[in-house]
């Protein structure tokens, strides 16, 4: 298939994985997350790669900048240009964090799935 077509917001709440890459193109990257309460992606930088968030269930504290605090809810989206440090952070006690992102250009290998954030992070230790 040419490009990617599907339903975004069912497969992005339908994710139990907190890193699924659904397609990768040359200048893009598609991905569904899943936090579970209280986790958090982690501050992180990307010096080239503009990214694309958007909510589909729970609520987000984003930081940015190690200082800039913003709230995102269900349906809410949020663009963290190259450059920004970011941290996502699943703010509720109870709530899996539904989310999908979309990297310009691509940041993960082609097909990765990491099951939980401890998956993802000895994963990007070896790179």
């Amino acid at each position: 298939m040419t490009g990617y077509f599907g339903p975004i917001e069912d497969l992005t709440v339908e994710n139990e994985n907190f890193r699924q890459v659904l397609f990768t193109g040359e200048h893009m990257q598609l991905v569904v997350m899943s936090l579970l309460p209280g986790e958090e992606i982690g501050n992180e930088m990307h010096d080239d790669v503009d990214q694309f968030f958007r909510i589909e269930g729970g609520e987000a504290t984003f930081v940015l900048n190690n200082e800039d605090k913003q709230v995102a809810h269900d349906g809410d989206a949020v663009i963290v240009p190259a450059g920004t440090w970011h941290n996502v952070i699943n703010t509720s006690a109870t709530e899996k964090l539904k989310l999908y992102t979309v990297y310009t250009p691509p940041e993960h290998p082609d097909g990765t799935v990491h099951k939980t954030k401890a998956e993802a992070d000895a994963a990007e230790h070896h790179h």
